[in-house]
């Protein structure tokens, strides 16, 4: 809502008339041509008690979005190739389409390797322990059976048959640590999803638990707002819900899925989602969209003035003002006065500070009038 302020200043010119008289005499005769007074229409301050709309402004947000993070550190050496629009390779970006299991990047995996040999080396030695003690235990136990071994060596063969076998364990879990280690130096996508957002570059040192990428499933979309106590009531899961946005022609429907329990502390409103399917993706992540909640009435009555009552100052402030026809000396003038506006209610704006019922405002010509000017009220 804005409006300019202009003003018209009448000025008014004396005419002067000289007439030659034959007769013996001159005679000057002044004659003063009044300017007309600007007409205006006028309209009282009144009270409004009927229904107010609910629109609100919500958010899109994608159905399921997470970070891919590293799990391997090391140098990063490859990020995955799309064709771009100029027909060359170039790194996966925002708004690409990956599917699961897509290698998004990969870290240096020479270090990782040489670990896993080593490992590999020593699971071998473990093994090898581990079938001679193994071997060794079998001799003892039978000649122990035969009385022909004493109680220690048996104990030994026995103690040494268990300390291989959990030595062959542990060797094993290393093995498999660092292939799952190798494994982690690719980061794949965990679903299929949209890029929303790359953090990497080739040859940076990315460290364990690194976010790589963004990513959002959005086949569905979600819908969020936050709304006042007083709305709740109107809210219900499940319900349908039609969206609009600027951006197509169409509304898009959808069911409230979320309302959150627990008002926000900051802005003392509760969170709603309304789930959007999105499947042509024409919903993107970041859109503002707007939405209805019906009508409710007013929980007192508010003072109202037609819209075009309402005139700014013109100085680039927020600073709103209407014009107070008052009745002095058997002529109307006009008093710029500030004013507090609130919501619309149609074609009519809610004041919340500045004016009293019954007070008559300007509702056509006030930007054509001046602090303190007399005007000419017209029916």
């Amino acid at each position: 809502m804005r409006e300019h302020h202009a003003s018209v200043s009448l000025i008014a010119a004396p005419l002067l008339l000289f007439a030659a008289v034959p007769c013996g005499g001159c005679g000057a005769q002044k004659n003063s041509v009044a300017a007309p007074l600007t007409p205006v229409t006028v309209t009282a301050v009144e009270e409004y008690s009927g229904a107010e709309g609910n629109t609100y402004s919500a958010s899109i947000v994608p159905y399921i979005q997470l970070q891919a993070t590293f799990k391997s550190a090391g140098y990063l050496t490859s990020i995955l190739q799309r064709k771009g629009a100029d027909g060359r390779s170039r790194n996966v970006q925002q708004g690409d389409f990956v599917k699961k299991d897509t290698v998004l990047a990969t870290v240096r995996q020479e270090d990782y390797s040489r670990v896993l040999e080593q490992y590999k080396g020593q699971l071998e030695q473990a093994s090898a322990a581990a079938e001679k003690a193994k071997q060794d235990f079998a001799r003892a136990s039978a000649l122990y059976a035969a009385n022909a071994m004493t109680q220690s060596d048996y104990d030994a063969a026995k103690a040494q048959n268990d300390s291989t076998q959990g030595s062959l364990v542990t060797a094993q879990a290393s093995v498999n640590q660092a292939e799952q280690s190798l494994t982690d130096c690719e980061l794949r996508a965990p679903m299929d999803s949209v890029v929303l957002g790359r953090n990497v570059e080739v040859g940076a040192l990315v460290a364990t638990g690194t976010p790589g990428f963004t990513l959002g499933d959005t086949t569905l979309v979600k819908a969020v707002f936050g709304v006042p106590d007083t709305m709740l009531g109107n809210i219900n899961l499940g319900k349908k819900q039609a969206v609009r946005t600027e951006s197509f022609p169409q509304e898009f429907i959808g069911q409230i899925t979320a309302i959150s329990p627990q008002a926000d502390q900051k802005s003392r409103t509760f969170q709603v989602e309304v789930t959007i399917p999105n499947p042509r993706d024409l919903l993107k992540s970041g859109m503002v969209v707007t939405l209805d909640l019906g009508q409710t009435r007013l929980s007192h009555p508010v003072l109202v003035v037609p819209l075009s009552a309402i005139v700014s100052v013109g100085d680039g402030t927020n600073t709103f003002s209407v014009f107070v026809i008052t009745h002095d000396n058997g002529t109307d003038v006009a008093h710029r006065r500030a004013v507090q506006p609130g919501g619309a209610y149609g074609n009519k704006v809610g004041i919340l500070r500045g004016l009293n019922s019954g007070d008559r405002v300007i509702s056509n010509g006030a930007n054509l009038v001046t602090d303190g000017q007399t005007v000419r009220v017209i029916p």
